[in-house]
């Protein structure tokens, strides 16, 4: 699906659907939270946690951070799967 399916949600769907879609890519790579924040250059794995969750809006350097760490394209972590 296209990223302008995102239009019409609400906010903490959102971050809901990218936290779900970080925590499968992070657990195919093989990675805990700590490992990823280290690969990303943060401190705290629990800030992964609180991403994951949906809890906080990651910024878009952080989003970066995580298409990198991960090796992954933009789209996996915003991709609309049938729930």
């Amino acid at each position: 699906m296209s990223i302008c399916n995102y239009i019409d949600m609400e906010k903490n769907e959102i971050l809901k659907i990218f936290g779900k879609n970080l925590r499968a890519e992070r657990n195919r790579a093989g990675y805990s939270q700590d490992e990823l924040a280290e690969r990303m250059g943060i401190c705290a794995g629990k800030h992964i946690g609180t991403i994951e969750r949906g809890e906080t809006n990651p910024s878009l350097t952080t989003i970066v951070a995580i298409l990198k760490a991960l090796n992954i394209d933009f789209d996996k972590l915003f991709e609309i799967k049938n729930q």
